[in-house]
């Protein structure tokens, strides 16, 4: 009984403060953050006056103060909440386009949703886009997979 009460206090034998031996090849896997909501993560530029009025690849006008993005590939009539990473100001935006012309970045905004986001005085800023929709077309899009839409 007293063994036991012994090995209990004691615990492993491992003293207090030290580190405990590594299995030989074993790797510590780096804790990662499991995100849930499938997001993309790059730069949007804006686009306004100039394109004002003029047809949209969705067939309707282009209005630069409607809140609108131009994307390459997610599907037309989509809503996204687009957060600047800068501001950490968030809106709700429809493509309505595709763009951007900038291949450097992954949207383009309205002026009204640029301004939205405290982002008109800079060219380039960095966002984050994530589907406010569950549509399987938008979720290939965004996570890369090439399920089948229907």
């Amino acid at each position: 009984m007293v063994g036991v009460a012994l090995v209990m206090v004691l615990g492993t034998g491992t003293p207090s403060g030290s580190k405990a031996q590594a299995t030989p090849g074993a790797r510590k896997k780096p804790l990662r953050r499991i995100d849930p909501q499938p997001h993309q993560v790059g730069k949007a530029t804006w686009y306004g006056d100039r394109f004002h009025g003029r047809t949209t690849a969705s067939g309707e006008q282009f209005d630069m103060f409607a809140m609108t993005a131009a994307h390459p590939r997610l599907p037309l009539g989509t809503l996204v909440r687009v957060t600047n990473l800068l501001t950490r100001r968030s809106v709700v935006v429809r493509v309505n386009d595709r763009g951007p012309a900038d291949r450097r970045s992954i949207l383009d905004l309205s002026y009204a949703a640029a301004e939205s986001l405290g982002a008109i005085q800079r060219g380039r800023f960095p966002v984050r886009l994530e589907l406010v929709e569950d549509s399987p077309a938008a979720l290939a899009e965004l996570t890369g997979s090439t399920a089948e839409t229907q």
